[in-house]
């Protein structure tokens, strides 16, 4: 399927779904260029059967731009009907394996669909040499498939990776995307994303402890989808003591009842939530957010449109 059918597609199966939750209801259809948010994955590293691995969708017309790739990436596009021969530009938020173990499958599962010419791939310093290995890793299923009987597109499966600061990243056809850099532990870099087309702005904040520059960046947008983990921090997973876990979201995280401040502050039109693990109860992280946001939130979950 080429992208302007794709496109088409998915502007009919929208328009044929019931409406979601919220202030959702009113969402957009994807005609014309005005932005759609797919929540292809909504996930964590927990390995939960029916969430697959974070990856978002903003489509403009007839473009797929992809925020993270994680697990399931390819086979979450195709549920939500969307190009699996590849998309117009992917932006990375950082390089956890969770947001980023989908990337092989971009890469490779695009090429075997049919794409033949390398799409931009822009995230933090270190995205160029993983992707470099992973071609050294799948040397052996190149090499096959393009000398074998399968005759692939050599050189197909290539991306240009485009390892950005803070800046305006892309700037095409009424569409602009600006990396803004947010606090994840230790993590170098990491960058949330704010997306700005004719008559919508979306900004997508990747994993991070409450910010200025993320307030600042959301203030007003029409959506902010952002991550979220529990305010009782003292239930842990794994083998974390619970002072461990309580210390790893301050500095990794962000907490219901900060995101709800983090909402009162910037007065998103629509609050999207996720990347919350499902470690507790939707009711409980809404009653959270609710105790200083008042807007519309939701909790998304994979597939869903806004």
């Amino acid at each position: 399927m080429n992208r302007l059918a794709a496109a088409l597609s998915l502007s009919a199966f929208i328009l044929c779904q019931g409406a979601v939750v919220g202030a959702a209801q009113g969402a957009p259809t994807g005609a014309g260029h005005t932005a759609v948010v797919v929540m292809l994955g909504t996930g964590t590293p927990r390995p939960l059967p029916d969430v697959w691995g974070p990856a978002t969708a903003v489509v403009v017309g007839d473009r797929v731009f992809l925020v993270d790739a994680g697990v399931g990436v390819e086979r979450r596009l195709a549920a939500a009907r969307l190009p699996t021969d590849g998309v117009t530009a992917v932006f990375i938020t950082h390089l956890h394996s969770d947001h980023v173990l989908g990337l092989a499958d971009l890469i490779f599962t695009s090429w075997v669909m049919g794409r033949t010419r390398p799409f931009p791939v822009y995230g933090p310093h270190g995205l160029a040499a993983m992707t470099q290995h992973l071609y050294a890793a799948f040397r052996e299923d190149i090499q096959n498939r393009t000398d074998g009987l399968e005759h692939e597109s050599r050189d197909g499966y290539r991306v240009e990776v485009r390892e950005i600061g803070p800046s305006v990243v892309y700037d095409s056809g009424a569409v602009r995307v600006t990396a803004f850099p947010v606090k994840h532990g230790e993590w170098r870099e990491a960058y949330g994303y704010r997306f700005d087309s004719p008559g919508r702005s979306i900004v997508i904040s990747g994993d991070t402890r409450p910010t200025e520059e993320l307030v600042r960046m959301a203030t007003g947008v029409d959506v902010l989808i952002h991550e979220v983990q529990p305010s009782d921090s003292t239930k842990h997973p794994g083998n974390r003591s619970s002072a461990e876990w309580a210390t790893y979201v301050r500095a990794y995280h962000t907490t219901a009842l900060q995101l709800g401040e983090l909402a009162a502050q910037a007065r998103p039109k629509l609050l999207v939530v996720y990347h919350n693990g499902r470690r507790v109860p939707d009711d409980r992280i809404l009653a959270d957010i609710r105790r200083s946001f008042s807007g519309p939130v939701t909790i998304a979950t994979d597939l869903q449109r806004f």
